[in-house]
């Protein structure tokens, strides 16, 4: 007879409570007549070896991972998913999300480590479904599911970092662009290697390939976002025609958007702010159509200095002195016309000319 181990955590150190063994571990209880199968329940293969029957504790830990996935808590169900992965390794399902829910954890420092993370265990998960799940019902709900999740965290990575870098400093904020750059191209390539990876493995699925289009054209969108601000951005835009030639293989009405640009106004201020999507440039953008716009002086104000200002940006706009003159006027500026009830909310450009 083997000793009384708890199937939740291991633990071997029990108390006798109201009739009932108690783990100290984690308190799961159970009854003397659990006790006695759970120290006596073994079986026997043909070669005479004893091996443990660990189905009923396998799914008892599934049914508590399952449980904490539904109910959103992340720290439990990575907890109890990377149990079940030292029992069963081939678990695609504990593979993972114990990836997953890590990464559905981290804080803005780990954004990029977290879509790395995702984006390494993608080809291992599907692998093991192709490996191991045999009914194909089963299989399509697997990768739905492992899909559907995937671009779930890589949105949540991507707009988390956009969110951070908007909400920093406008004095400081271009020492953090790189960051910026680097925790939104790792959830980006989230997408992209979802849709290889279900291209390779499942491309002759029907089902399958609309979830790798998907997966492709929100990598393409989040790359446009991004591609202003790249260093390389022939070689990336070369980057994106290739996935939009792979998506028209699926979608032969495919077409690539237009690609947004950095800089279609507001230029000196997008070089001081290091957004032309922030509190600060939303404020100017507003004042700029729904001001200046209005009158014929105003526009004529506008059109001199769309004229002028990309010049004096590519001339001056890394400089510090450039940027030290223009952020003093810049904030003065903002604030007073916040005050005066315009915006910093998201804004989206008017056709004024």
């Amino acid at each position: 007879m083997k000793q009384l181990t708890c199937e939740i955590c291991e633990g071997t150190r029990f108390v006798k409570v109201d009739g009932n063994f108690v783990c100290q571990d984690c308190g799961c209880e159970y009854s003397v007549e659990e006790a006695k199968k759970m120290m006596s329940d073994s079986v026997v293969d043909v070669r005479g070896t004893v091996k443990i029957d660990r189905s009923e504790e396998l799914d008892n830990l599934y049914m508590i991972a399952r449980r904490a996935k539904n109910d959103g808590n992340a720290e439990s169900a990575a907890k109890y998913y990377d149990m079940i992965l030292i029992k069963d390794p081939t678990s695609w399902e504990a593979t993972f999300y114990v990836v997953y829910f890590k990464a559905m954890e981290c804080k803005i420092a780990g954004i990029q480590a977290a879509g790395i993370s995702v984006t390494n265990c993608i080809d291992t998960v599907l692998d093991l479904i192709v490996n191991n799940v045999e009914d194909q019902e089963e299989q399509v709900s697997a990768y739905t599911e492992v899909a559907t999740k995937v671009l779930t965290i890589a949105r949540l990575l991507f707009n988390a970092a956009q969110n951070h870098y908007n909400q920093i400093d406008s004095r400081i904020r271009r020492n953090y662009l790189q960051e910026w750059i680097n925790n939104a191209f790792a959830a980006m390539q989230c997408a992209y290697t979802l849709g290889n990876c279900l291209d390779e493995c499942f491309g002759a699925n029907s089902s399958a390939n609309s979830l790798t289009v998907s997966a492709w054209k929100q990598g393409i969108v989040w790359h446009q976002t991004l591609i202003g601000h790249l260093d390389s951005k022939d070689l990336n835009r070369n980057t994106i025609k290739l996935y939009a030639e792979k998506i028209k293989k699926y979608d032969a009405t495919y077409t690539l958007p237009q690609e947004p640009q950095l800089n279609t106004g507001c230029y000196i201020a997008t070089s001081v702010y290091g957004s032309y999507d922030c509190p600060e440039v939303w404020t100017l953008r507003r004042f700029r159509d729904d001001t200046l716009g209005a009158t014929w002086y105003g526009r004529a104000f506008i059109r001199f200095y769309y004229a002028l200002s990309p010049t004096l940006v590519k001339w001056f706009g890394k400089t510090r002195w450039f940027k030290n003159f223009w952020q003093k006027k810049l904030d003065r500026m903002v604030k007073d016309l916040q005050a005066k009830g315009v915006e910093s909310t998201p804004y989206s450009d008017k056709d004024w000319r």
